[in-house]
């Protein structure tokens, strides 16, 4: 989408915040001993009350309002009866639409107090998300945010997730440009314009560089890494990002 009128500017903020409302309560209501399934009902509370909806479950039929996603799980995890321990690496994504406008956002965080490298993960991937927001801008090319990513990672002796990108976002969950890659790829010339909005969501991975789909047919898996993932919705203008899920 290329957001152009007043109206599209307050409709992607209005979602924006909602979205990241969700995931900030969602993260402050993580303790040991609650079910994913109980954070995913505190989030159809939230959506139901602010008058909008769940993207996943709205566009894909997504059984959960939210994707919620615990150690091995890096992405689209389904909120169920799994019980949230101490030290556990939680992937919090939140996607809804309201007004015919969409945001996407994600957080991962360890729950009390986890292993050294999950937390370092989360730090380097919002340290790699805030390289890549410097690039943000129209009339740079869209690989310089993957080659931001992929150069903090490398920095700190990890690695990211080459099959798990960002995407436009704004009138639909995914659109135009179809994906916003973790490292630098030299035919990836795209020029970012002004307007244009898209979810950015650097993978930062302890070892490997590609999730495989589980048996659910929903949950992105890895076999022996940890990841961390940092989103937000973000509208490109000549005066700076503009980040709406915050």
């Amino acid at each position: 989408m290329i957001a152009k009128t007043e109206e599209d500017f307050n409709g992607l903020k209005e979602i924006g915040k909602i979205c990241g409302s969700i995931r900030d309560e969602l993260l402050q209501r993580t303790k040991p001993g609650i079910t994913t399934k109980e954070l995913d009902e505190i989030a159809a509370e939230i959506f139901e009350k602010e008058g909008a909806q769940s993207a996943p479950k709205g566009e894909y039929d997504f059984p959960g309002y939210t994707c919620i996603s615990v150690n091995e799980e890096v992405a689209h995890g389904i909120p169920s009866k799994r019980v949230i321990q101490e030290g556990d690496l939680v992937n919090i994504d939140v996607s809804g639409s309201k007004n015919g406008y969409f945001a996407d956002t994600g957080i991962s965080f360890v729950v009390g107090n986890g292993e050294v490298i999950l937390q370092k993960i989360c730090d380097v991937v919002k340290e790699a998300f805030d390289a890549g927001l410097e690039k943000a801008k129209p009339g740079s090319k869209k690989s310089a945010l993957g080659k931001a990513v992929h150069n903090v990672a490398k920095k700190h002796g990890l690695t990211v997730i080459k099959n798990l990108t960002g995407h436009g976002v704004g009138r639909s969950i995914h659109e135009a440009p179809d994906h916003i890659f973790n490292y630098f790829s030299r035919w990836d010339d795209e020029i970012l314009k002004e307007g244009m909005v898209i979810a950015f969501e650097p993978f930062i991975s302890t070892i490997e560089e590609e999730v495989f789909q589980s048996e659910d047919g929903w949950t992105y898996l890895t076999d022996e890494s940890f990841v961390a993932q940092y989103e937000h919705t973000i509208i490109l203008t000549k005066e700076g990002p503009i980040i709406t899920t915050l």
